[in-house]
């Protein structure tokens, strides 16, 4: 009575014996193999022809996939640049705020875009930007650890945009001072587009946002 072979037992042997095939050449035509692509019965070199083109698709997906996210990632810094450039040609602080909306619509292509902040020093409180802040959105700001990036959701940060009626996503960004906890203001942008911004997106760049913009209004606070 033959005794079957143990599985772990052959595969081990086989690769403690990288030479088996060669000493047996003959039986890389002899073997076959079902190939999962065909359903027909394959020699074992054609089974292992088979393995090495897909795993050279997958390295030509995966290769395709970071040159499309490369291309991506370079076409934002570009993007970034330019708002950074307008900023800093910015005539003066008080005009910092209509430079960082402007900047944004015009160097990202956001259909609309404001801004909130509060605790301003006396100069700046008669401007559009302090203006119809609420002690509710206050708390919502300060809630806020990071960048809120999908649906609108009748937040009222959204109502401060000109036209917010057909907002479907929004970007809303807490503006802090580096190392405190209290915001001292929001970012607003919104699309009537509801796919131009979701919670599947990264907020990587969007943080880079609300820090440069933190930044750029700190000097309008009292």
């Amino acid at each position: 009575m033959t005794v079957p072979l143990d599985h772990t037992l052959v595969a081990q042997y086989l690769t403690e014996h990288p030479n088996f095939f060669e000493e047996h050449a003959e039986l890389l035509g002899e073997i076959k193999l079902a190939s999962p692509l065909t359903g027909r019965a394959v020699s074992l070199q054609e089974r292992q022809m088979e393995v090495m083109r897909d795993k050279y698709k997958a390295l030509e997906l995966r290769m395709s996939n970071l040159m499309r996210l490369a291309s991506e990632n370079e076409a934002i810094a570009n993007k970034f640049h330019r708002w950074t450039k307008v900023l800093l040609e910015a005539e003066d602080v008080g005009s910092m705020p209509h430079a960082v909306v402007s900047g944004l619509k015009n160097s990202f292509d956001v259909p609309q875009v404001t801004l909130r902040i509060w605790d301003t020093a006396p100069d700046y409180l008669g401007e559009w930007f302090v203006n119809g802040v609420s002690e509710d959105a206050r708390i919502f700001a300060n809630s806020l650890m990071a960048p809120y990036c999908g649906t609108n959701k009748d937040f009222e940060a959204v109502r401060w945009l000109q036209d917010a009626t057909g907002i479907t996503s929004t970007v809303i960004i807490p503006l802090r001072k580096p190392g405190n906890k209290n915001a001292f203001g929001l970012l607003i942008m919104g699309s009537a587009d509801p796919a131009r911004f979701t919670s599947l997106m990264a907020t990587d760049f969007l943080v880079h946002i609300g820090e440069t913009t933190s930044t750029a209004l700190a000097w309008l606070l009292a």
